[in-house]
C-alpha cells in the first residue's frame, strides 16, 4: 500500500515546530479528562512509559505532578531537548518507538496522539512492542481514529499524517498481546473528539 508522502515526514516536522508546538499545547489541554482517568487507575509512584511524549506538555506534567515517573521516548531531538529542560529529573530517550527494545517493564504505557502518526502496518507492529514492555497488570492507553484509513491534517501550513486501522482490528491486536479491553470510546465530543482505547496487560 503506497501512503503520502506526508507519513516519512512527521519527525522533521515536529523538529521544526518543536517550540511552537509546545506553546500551544501548554494551555490547551482538551484530553486532561482521559490523562486523569488513566493516572486514576495507576499504583502510587508508578513508572510511565510516555511513547511520542512530544514536550512534555501538558501529559507527562500531568503524571510527574501527580507522583508518577515518566520514561518519554520521541523521534525528535527538538522536543526532547524541551522535556529535559522542563522536567530535568524525568529520563527521555532519543529512539523510535517502532523499534523501541527497552528490556524493562513498565505499570503503564502511554502513546497519546503520537500512535496515530504511525503507517498502519506499523502501528500493527508495535503491539509486540507495547507487549514486551508492559509489566503483568500494566495499563496501555492509546489513542487512534475511529476507522481504517490515512487521515490528514494541517500543522503550521504543513500536511500532519494520521492513520488508523478499523476498531475490530485494535480489539483483536489487544487480546492477541494479552491486554484486555477496559475502555473505548470513538470520537469523544468531551475530549476534542479523540478516539482513545484503555487497556490492561493481563498477569501472567
Amino acid at each position: 500500500m503506497s501512503h503520502h508522502p506526508s507519513a516519512d515526514q512527521i519527525i522533521s516536522l515536529y523538529d521544526r515546530h518543536a517550540a511552537t508546538w509546545n506553546d500551544l499545547r501548554v494551555n490547551h489541554f482538551i484530553d486532561r479528562k482521559w490523562i486523569e482517568r488513566f493516572r486514576s487507575l495507576l499504583p502510587p509512584s508508578a513508572t510511565v512509559l510516555d511513547l511520542g511524549c512530544g514536550s512534555g506538555q501538558p501529559v507527562a506534567r500531568y503524571l510527574i505532578d501527580a507522583g508518577a515517573s515518566v520514561i518519554g521516548v520521541d523521534s525528535s531531538e527538538q522536543m526532547l531537548a524541551l522535556c529535559s529542560a522542563q522536567f530535568p529529573t524525568q529520563e527521555w530517550i532519543h529512539a523510535d518507538m517502532r523499534t523501541l527494545a527497552l528490556d524493562r517493564q513498565f505499570a503503564a504505557i502511554l502513546a497519546w496522539n503520537s500512535f496515530f502518526h504511525l503507517k498502519p502496518d506499523d502501528q500493527r507492529k508495535m503491539f509486540p512492542v507495547f507487549q514486551r514492555h508492559a509489566a503483568p497488570g500494566a495499563l496501555l492507553m492509546f489513542t487512534s481514529g475511529p476507522s481504517h484509513g490515512e487521515a490528514l491534517g494541517v500543522f503550521e501550513g504543513e500536511t500532519l499524517y494520521h492513520a488508523s486501522l478499523d476498531p475490530q482490528e485494535y480489539t483483536a491486536l489487544l487480546a492477541s498481546h494479552d491486554f484486555e479491553l477496559l475502555e473505548h470510546i470513538a470520537e469523544d465530543a468531551e475530549c476534542g473528539g479523540q478516539t482513545v482505547w484503555l487497556g490492561r496487560r493481563l498477569s501472567d
